[in-house]
């Protein structure tokens, strides 16, 4: 498939697409400016003997079957509202925490809600929103032979785009659980904070979640 990154220039886009491009994929890294994107795909390509392309964020996502967006919590609305023309009905993934720096180990939900929540009010009505991936170590994700023993939650309304979301994260090596609808992403974006703070605690590079009690694959 084709997959856009946006902001895929920091550490988790590196992992996903470098991740992305071993399985198959065709991977599109955005930035807010194009000379920055096409120069990290390059230097991500030639570090890890994968092909990617670089664009600017909405280059990257007129080309992509599948939008990931990858960015601070910060830039979340200014992100979205910069892309929202060029999604359709492609499917978009969301994995932004809304943390609030330097407190970092505790839950910060925005006025009760969740970051992908804001964003499906960021973007035209209809639109596969789905969120996923907030609980991966980008340090471990960053490492094309780290091997992942924890799972990825998949929440979002449109069933069809959470099944196809879960697809391209086995790519990645990971196994994504179907975790309902989107109003579920309060639960995804809270458990983040708490495994930061077991990370503190018990020295960990990456704390994970893994679901017991169901088949390996469907």
């Amino acid at each position: 498939m084709k997959i856009g990154i946006v902001g895929g220039t920091g550490r988790e886009g590196r992992g996903l697409a470098v991740r992305w491009a071993k399985a198959g994929h065709d991977v599109f890294i955005g930035s807010r400016q194009a000379e920055k994107g096409t120069a990290k795909a390059a230097e991500f390509g030639e570090e890890f003997g994968v092909t990617l392309q670089g664009a600017d964020n909405l280059a990257a996502c007129e080309d992509a079957e599948i939008i990931v967006v990858t960015v601070p919590y910060g830039a979340h609305r200014a992100t979205f509202e910069s892309i929202k023309d060029a999604v359709g009905d492609k499917v978009i993934v969301d994995i932004t925490v809304p943390l609030q720096p330097p407190k970092v180990r505790s839950v910060n939900l925005p006025e009760g809600q969740a970051a992908a929540l804001e964003a499906r009010s960021y973007l035209p009505d209809g639109t596969r929103l789905v969120a996923a991936l907030h609980h991966i170590s980008s340090e471990h994700l960053s490492d094309p032979d780290h091997r992942f023993d924890c799972d990825v939650l998949v929440c979002g309304d449109d069933k069809a785009a959470r099944a196809t979301v879960i697809s391209v994260i086995s790519d990645l090596g990971l196994r994504g659980v179907d975790a309902g609808v989107l109003k579920n992403a309060i639960a995804l974006e809270s458990l983040t904070p708490v495994l930061l703070h077991i990370n503190r605690r018990y020295k960990s590079v990456g704390s994970g979640i893994r679901i017991t009690g169901i088949a390996e694959t469907e």
